[in-house]
């Protein structure tokens, strides 16, 4: 408990990295992260939260091939459906928590074939960005 302020810190910086990274990457449609000018609720989340947190989620322009894709393929991402910790959790919903759901249903609900979450850890940032940079498609 002694660290959490510190490790919260870490995992909010290197979440905003990565969500920059990914903003910038054509492979992937959209980023939705408080901490982006291009949220929708930027302005909302500046005026009401401390930091942005470490939660993202984004959308591959390849869909549900790449979003198996990149949980096949990444290496320091932890596949796990979680909030996170000090370690870097992925998932991709179409495939794990709503594979059960029918599409339609899961589309209807906001959840794309290209959905993934990524909970950010407090690994170095740079070496999550060059595993994600490898993993996708």
């Amino acid at each position: 408990l002694r660290t959490l302020g510190l490790r919260v810190e870490k995992a909010q910086a290197n979440a905003r990295k990565v969500a920059e990274f990914l903003s910038a990457d054509p492979r992937v449609e959209q980023v939705y992260y408080p901490g982006l000018p291009d949220f929708s609720q930027y302005d909302l989340a500046q005026k009401q939260m401390r930091g942005p947190g470490s939660m993202l989620s984004f959308e591959l322009t390849g869909g549900l091939d790449a979003g198996i894709h990149l949980m096949n393929s990444v290496r320091l991402a932890t596949l796990a459906v979680s909030l996170g910790g000090f370690e870097t959790l992925i998932q991709h919903p179409a495939s794990m928590t709503h594979a059960s759901m029918p599409r339609e249903e899961r589309i209807a609900a906001g959840i794309s074939d290209g959905l993934v979450r990524l909970a950010v850890g407090c690994e170095n940032a740079e070496d999550l960005i060059r595993d994600l940079d490898t993993a996708l498609i």
